[in-house]
């Protein structure tokens, strides 16, 4: 949205380590004297004097509403509140601010967000259907009773299976992930302005940037994938107990490596939606914006990220019922060592629970994700004036000076 005021990263802006416009008084209109000094002409002496209780003698003026004497009012008004043209408050943001502001934002729209939402939701889930009956293998079987060698190689194959049952799927995710976070994306920064928009106004600004963001998570899971290989490899090409305790050491400091490098590239994708960054220039953006906020970023994330599990659990457990009766499969078949023979009944109901959750679930995380980005940059670039001037509130006019 290069084309709307606000968006761009600013030049001159804090986290680009520049000074803040700080406000100073206007100098003399008439230009005689000095900035700072006392005008030449005073009043005379005597003639003000502090308000006072009014007497009671003839020609007393009433009391002025206000001071002393007459009905006590509040004399001194709070902070007037932050200008709010559209879903959030053009000031720093709370967590309670964030979160539902992308909840409204999604309820102004839900036409245009969970209404593509659902429509990838559902183009996604009939591809993973089809693909768990007709391209993906069975699940490995694994006898409880087995042991030494024989376990290990079951335990093997089970993980081999799970890998290769999860990878088209999970990559299925990602990509209706994306789409569905390019558009909400749009639709958040038009809210947030509180001007309308369409599906196909959406689409358009968003379509540019799905290649960039596609390309933007590619290079995040590679550079996670190098990490957990740095991490484990050598603890597993040593092959001995030493190796293991080392590999499992490698594992644990290539988690705590990937968590902190996932929050601080968390805003990249607004970034890049909104600023129009390139992927690498949407890496580094998104570093810079969480530096100094890295705790409150992932606690936000995190609290996010609870939200949706609660909701998916919640959601998972009546249809997953339903498609156990339906498809009279065994309970025990699920949570056993033996593989279950699903049918289509089960696949088809445990699919409309999924499509159910993911409509809400991406546009919400998108949503939350973009609220965040602005959050940071009006803390860090004064982004609410910009916004203000952009939605055309009165009072914000080009000389309104940077906080």
């Amino acid at each position: 949205m290069n084309d709307s005021p606000g968006w761009a990263s600013p030049g001159s802006a804090p986290s680009d380590g520049k000074e803040k416009a700080i406000p100073r008084p206007s100098d003399p209109q008439d230009g005689s004297g000095p900035t700072g000094q006392w005008s030449p002409e005073q009043p005379p002496p005597g003639q003000w004097s502090p308000p006072s209780n009014p007497g009671s003698g003839p020609g007393t003026r009433p009391p002025t509403p206000g001071w002393g004497g007459g009905p006590q009012r509040q004399g001194w008004a709070g902070p007037p509140a932050a200008a709010k043209p559209g879903v959030i408050p053009l000031r720093p943001l709370s967590l309670g601010e964030i979160l539902d502001g992308s909840v409204s934002a999604l309820r102004a729209h839900w036409r245009t967000a969970l209404g593509f939402s659902l429509t990838v939701s559902v183009i996604t889930q009939i591809a993973v259907i089809l693909m768990q009956r007709y391209l993906l293998p069975e699940p490995t079987s694994i006898d409880p009773n087995a042991t030494g060698a024989e376990a290990l190689r079951q335990t093997a194959d089970s993980a081999r299976s799970t890998l290769i049952s999860l990878a088209p799927v999970s990559l299925l995710s990602v990509i209706a992930t994306l789409f569905t976070a390019s558009v909400v994306t749009v639709i958040i920064s038009r809210s947030v302005l509180g001007r309308p928009t369409t599906l196909a106004d959406s689409w358009a600004e968003a379509r540019p940037r799905v290649l960039p963001l596609l390309g933007l998570t590619v290079l995040v899971a590679v550079i996670m994938a190098a990490i957990m290989a740095v991490g484990i490899g050598p603890g597993l090409l040593l092959g001995s107990e030493a190796g293991a305790a080392l590999a499992f050491l490698g594992f644990a400091a290539a988690c705590v490596v990937m968590l902190w490098l996932n929050v601080s590239f968390a805003l990249a994708a607004p970034a890049l939606m909104l600023e129009r960054q390139s992927i690498v220039a949407a890496l580094r953006r998104s570093a810079k914006l969480v530096r100094g906020a890295w705790w409150r970023t992932f606690g936000i994330l995190a609290l996010t990220y609870l939200l949706t599990f609660l909701l998916t659990f919640l959601v998972s457990i009546p249809f997953t019922a339903i498609a156990v009766i339906a498809d009279g499969t065994e309970v025990s078949d699920l949570f056993g060592g033996t593989a279950p023979s699903v049918g289509w009944p089960f696949l088809i109901v445990t699919g409309i629970g999924e499509v159910i959750v993911s409509t809400l679930i991406y546009p919400f995380v998108a949503g939350v994700m973009a609220l965040l980005y602005m959050d940071q940059r009006i803390r860090r670039e004064a982004l609410d004036l910009d916004l203000a001037r952009a939605a055309g509130l009165p009072g914000y006019g080009d000389n309104t000076p940077r906080s």
